[in-house]
């Protein structure tokens, strides 16, 4: 079974958010994500200052089997990328839910939090898909 940390919410697209103490929310694949995918050979970033809808495509993580897009998992603007990655994309499967973040996100809405899944439920759909 994956690796599912606590102290964050996800989406049945296999990303998760962490909210920071500026208000901001970090974002990034799961554990479960990065092992599907594989090794990871690029990711592209989002733009910082770019504004996206929740569920809208905001970057692509591309591994030696397929490349996979990234949603948006709450609206906002993007305050901050992980630029080691355009260096280094296996950070984000040597430890996906750390050093491996895509971007931080500044919410519209905090209130959109309450739509994603907690871990339990995150750890649930992918029961779901096993079967």
């Amino acid at each position: 079974m994956s690796n599912i940390p606590e102290d964050r919410k996800y989406t049945s697209s296999h990303e998760w958010v962490k909210p920071l103490d500026d208000g901001t929310m970090r974002v990034g694949i799961t554990d479960h994500a990065q092992r599907a995918l594989g090794d990871m050979v690029f990711v592209e970033l989002p733009e910082v200052g770019g504004a996206y809808p929740a569920t809208a495509e905001c970057a692509v993580v591309e591994s030696v089997k397929s490349a996979s897009d990234l949603y948006c998992p709450l609206s906002g603007e993007i305050v901050e990328v992980n630029e080691a990655l355009n260096q280094s994309p296996e950070i984000v499967n040597r430890d996906p839910y750390g050093e491996g973040w895509i971007f931080r996100l500044k919410p519209d809405d905090v209130n959109e939090m309450n739509r994603l899944l907690d871990p339990d439920e995150y750890a649930d759909g992918l029961k779901d898909e096993q079967h």
